[in-house]
């Protein structure tokens, strides 16, 4: 009887933290050099690596990007709605295309529990 009650609370709390979860409404893709990737190996393709992001940004793409503060990488974020949208456009990125990068997607969305403060009660 305990694992049923437990599992029915797990269900439960899936089920809500599911309810709760946001729609994603940007993709945030964390790009760092891999491990024994050199200055020299980035910087021959960064020429196109720009063009090619700042074509992004002109066609509403990339909302914003950042360099890391530790100058690893780049942090963009994405006007896609999908972790499978975002990798189709940065996949095609030259310094994806030549492996010399690792991506971590973060799928984000608004701030659901803001959504008890016009409502009068809880989310």
């Amino acid at each position: 009887m305990t694992n049923t009650v437990m599992h029915t609370q797990s269900t439960s709390s899936q089920s809500s933290t599911a309810a709760l979860a946001p729609r994603a409404t940007e993709v945030i893709v964390i790009l760092t050099a891999k491990k024994g990737v050199n200055r020299e190996q980035i910087m021959k393709l960064m020429p196109s690596e720009i063009r090619a992001t700042v074509r992004l940004y002109l066609d509403g793409k990339i909302r914003q990007w950042y360099s890391r503060a530790d100058g690893r990488g780049v942090v963009l974020f994405l006007d896609v709605e999908t972790v499978e949208q975002a990798h189709a456009i940065v996949d095609a990125l030259p310094l994806s295309r030549e492996p010399l990068m690792d991506h971590e997607y973060i799928p984000v969305g608004p701030l659901t529990p803001l959504a008890g403060l016009i409502s009068g009660g809880s989310v």
